[in-house]
């Protein structure tokens, strides 16, 4: 579904993150990166039901849970 590289937002988020890995073990098996408002690098895991594949920068989204 999802690949490393591929820019993506939470369901109701604004913030664009940037998929940098996969854990299949695990509930929460997307790890994705951004930087925050003030320059911070941040990590984070979701499930990919969480996330939406992110077309543009813009508030564009694609449903990839087909809702």
């Amino acid at each position: 579904m999802f690949k490393v590289g591929q820019k993506v937002r939470q369901e109701f988020g604004v913030q664009t993150m940037e998929i940098i890995g996969f854990e299949e073990d695990l509930i929460e098996n997307v790890i994705t990166q951004w930087e925050d408002e003030i320059g911070n690098v941040l990590t984070g895991k979701f499930s990919d039901t969480q996330l939406n594949v992110v077309e543009d920068e813009s508030l564009t989204v694609v449903d990839t849970n087909n809702n």
